[in-house]
């Protein structure tokens, strides 16, 4: 959808992005103690932390998610919660590109494509930003520069209250607030920058 934004468009709005200091992991109140929570070991087969997605987990390719693996959580840990969001969104929250919110604690990883895709979902899918219970892919509008899809890994106690049915962002950071007991963390980036053509003076704006 967002690759439809013509690119003179996509770097005016270069600078509006929601900020790393806006996704879920960033918040203050997800540990049961108030302290710093333990870190969870999160990777990906399919690219490093920090790296480009490859394009196959984009709305330029496929749209499959990508595999994820971590290790094992916690003791006490009840079930693991995965959300995946844009830090960069030109708006004002970052957008959510998959919740999952009741994976067992032994899950250990996720296979390329298990969360679906957006008309798909799995059982224990909440909504993406496109009111999706799947894998929303990556879509940035073309010249806003560098996109950082951040996926946060969260093990919760027994203490978190079950979500019914697709709920959304809201919903699972309410649940998860007081009741994280480690969170892992992978950055995966995208961008198009394609150049838009300039013309002379008094020629029409870019398409």
């Amino acid at each position: 959808m967002l690759e439809h934004v013509p690119a003179w468009l996509g770097k005016a709005l270069s600078g509006a992005r929601a900020g790393m200091e806006k996704v879920a992991v960033a918040r203050p109140d997800l540990s049961p103690s108030g302290d710093q929570i333990a870190t969870l070991s999160l990777s990906s087969t399919a690219f490093a932390d920090g790296g480009r997605l490859p394009e196959r987990f984009t709305a330029d390719g496929t749209g499959v998610s990508p595999p994820l693996s971590w290790q094992a959580p916690p003791a006490g840990t009840a079930r693991l919660a995965l959300l995946v969001e844009d830090a960069d969104a030109p708006a004002p929250q970052p957008l959510v590109h998959a919740l999952l919110h009741d994976l067992p604690p032994e899950a250990g990883g996720l296979m390329e494509g298990a969360i679906g895709d957006e008309d798909g979902g799995s059982a224990e899918a909440g909504r993406n930003s496109f009111g999706g219970d799947g894998w929303l892919p990556p879509d940035p509008p073309t010249g806003h520069g560098s996109h950082r899809y951040v996926f946060q890994l969260f093990a919760l106690d027994a203490g978190a209250p079950a979500l019914e049915g697709t709920p959304g962002r809201g919903a699972l950071i309410d649940a998860m607030a007081g009741h994280v007991l480690a969170a892992g963390l992978l950055i995966g980036t995208y961008s198009r920058e394609e150049e838009a053509p300039v013309g002379p003076v008094g020629a029409a704006a870019p398409a």
